[in-house]
């Protein structure tokens, strides 16, 4: 994941693929450990996306908040 800031639902995203690579880790069944592993990357890619529309919806947010502030003015 490139360096940005994680929103809240980005690092549950993370915390589960986290457990998934460590459930993994533990797995002596090759295909359920890929299986695991797949998961686990899905949810990274969850967690970035999730970051993204959730920076994206702040921005949006606080450009309205600027517009109302100027249009008070």
């Amino acid at each position: 994941m490139r360096f940005q800031q994680i929103s809240q639902r980005g690092k549950q995203y993370l915390k589960t693929a986290e457990t998934l690579l460590r459930a993994a880790q533990t797995m002596t069944d090759r295909a359920i450990a890929d299986q695991l592993k797949a998961l686990a990357e899905d949810y990274e890619r969850r967690a970035e996306k999730a970051s993204q529309v959730d920076a994206a919806k702040a921005f949006a947010r606080s450009a309205a908040n600027v517009e109302e502030i100027v249009d008070m003015a």
